[in-house]
């Protein structure tokens, strides 16, 4: 476990050096380190002292959220920071929460050697994905010996003679769940508590997100919000994004919006989780005659050969324009494979031009245009 630690410092750290060298090394760049905090909408003091600027940019992130649990301030836990410092492996892991940060650390240390816990508030894992896609990687954590604790309360927190001691509430099983180590994965919040913001003028919502129009601009003119914290996006790859769209407007006189962009993101358990577009239960609400074509992985060559059938595709149209809508694609290769369906929902091509295409066998997107050509009306 510890040459596992060190090869992940290896190569984040190789990213973090790279990226401070070329910061400190650009012409007309000052690169500052320091706690900075708003003075008035447009003045920040860090370090004692006062900058002033016609535009500032804030790109804060975000944090583990800190739950009010009975307990919580006397026994030690983990979050997704945290755990980059386990260079060990716990005896039994238990974690509270069945999103995407959970489940990727319980198969990760699951498959380490650990016995994982996984703790869910809910009645199932990833609520925000569809009802079969929950179900489906569920069953691929549990085959692997991830357990499962569902429609469970973590009421209180305890310390206990092997580490932790979780109680929940639960329809049946053991009231109490005794694990090693525990991580809490329930969610992330906007590091803006400390920014000084009532001095400004800038409006946040409820849970602290910093709010922006399509251009990423705040209600303060000249000051912007990107990345975690304006709440539109929780990835590298929308935060990325937020860049493009206001260096493009800023300097290039372009018209880039938040709002053309298509949500796209992955679940990194093995094999992997693509998502692009709408779920199976928002193209449905959406009053659009939808299209569903589906595919089990374990009718895939690729994965049949790979002996990796766990999964399977769905890919949405819109039955009058011919768009794909959304799709998910949960397995070998899922988050590679969800990226060719993304070109032609840009481009609002219609779902035909890739249901009559010829792709590369033995590949995984050669069979997206069989699930094109089998799509059927949704029932």
């Amino acid at each position: 476990m510890k040459r596992v630690n060190e090869r992940m410092r290896e190569i984040s750290g190789s990213s973090n050096k790279g990226l401070i060298s070329w910061l400190e090394g650009m012409k007309h760049v000052d690169l500052i380190r320091g706690h900075a905090s708003f003075e008035s909408p447009h003045m920040v003091r860090v370090n004692g002292r006062t900058l002033e600027a016609e535009k500032i940019f804030i790109n804060v992130g975000a944090r583990a959220v800190r739950p009010n649990l009975l307990g919580i301030d006397g026994i030690e836990y983990l979050t997704n920071t945290g755990m980059m410092d386990v260079d060990f492996l716990p005896d039994h892991l238990v974690i509270v929460g069945g999103s995407y940060i959970g489940l990727e650390f319980a198969q990760m240390f699951q498959r380490f050697g650990s016995e994982v816990t996984v703790i869910q508030r809910g009645p199932r894992v990833i609520p925000r994905e569809d009802e079969d896609v929950s179900a489906a990687i569920q069953e691929i954590l549990e085959k692997e010996g991830v357990r499962f604790r569902l429609n469970a309360e973590c009421t209180r927190l305890a310390k206990d003679p092997k580490g932790v001691r979780v109680g929940v509430v639960c329809t049946d099983g053991e009231p109490e769940v005794v694990g090693s180590h525990l991580l809490m994965a329930i969610g992330r919040v906007p590091n803006t508590d400390d920014l000084g913001l009532d001095k400004t003028g800038i409006k946040t919502d409820e849970k602290g997100y910093i709010q922006v129009d399509d251009k990423l601009q705040t209600n303060v003119p000249g000051v912007y919000a990107l990345g975690d914290v304006n709440g539109r996006g929780a990835f590298t790859h929308t935060s990325y994004n937020d860049f493009e769209i206001v260096a493009a407007n800023l300097f290039d006189g372009d018209n880039r919006r938040a709002s053309d962009r298509i949500l796209t993101y992955a679940l990194y358990i093995d094999p992997p989780l693509g998502r692009a577009g709408m779920t199976l239960r928002q193209a449905r609400v959406s009053g659009r005659k939808i299209l569903v074509g589906f595919r089990k992985m374990l009718h895939v060559g690729r994965a049949k050969e790979r002996s990796e059938t766990d999964g399977f595709m769905r890919v949405l149209a819109d039955a009058d324009s011919k768009e794909i809508l959304g799709a998910a694609i949960l397995g070998i290769g899922g988050d590679e494979v969800v990226q060719s369906l993304l070109t032609l929902m840009y481009s609002k091509t219609p779902y035909t031009a890739m249901s009559r295409g010829v792709y590369i066998h033995p590949t995984v997107t050669e069979l997206l245009p069989t699930v094109l050509q089998g799509l059927k009306p949704d029932s």
